[in-house]
């Protein structure tokens, strides 16, 4: 298992767990990261900190700390 941040672009990974705080989790749980989620990393851009995700047919984009928080299995 590895922190999604640390994905390639074009990778896909089942979410495995959401860690930090409590408002962060539900939040991401309201935009659809559940853990058994299957999501692909789109587009990571290294300059601006962000990562593009493409999670059930919506793209999230979410900074490169929030997604340090998320545990993922690559597939």
């Amino acid at each position: 298992m590895t922190t999604l941040d640390s994905l390639a672009s074009g990778s896909e990974a089942l979410l495995q767990e959401i860690g930090g705080s409590r408002p962060f989790q539900c939040r991401l749980m309201e935009m659809g990261l559940l853990p058994g989620t299957r999501v692909r990393l789109v587009r990571r851009n290294d300059v601006g900190g962000i990562v593009e995700l493409r999670v059930r047919r919506s793209s999230v984009t979410l900074r490169m700390g929030e997604a340090s928080h998320l545990t993922v299995s690559p597939i």
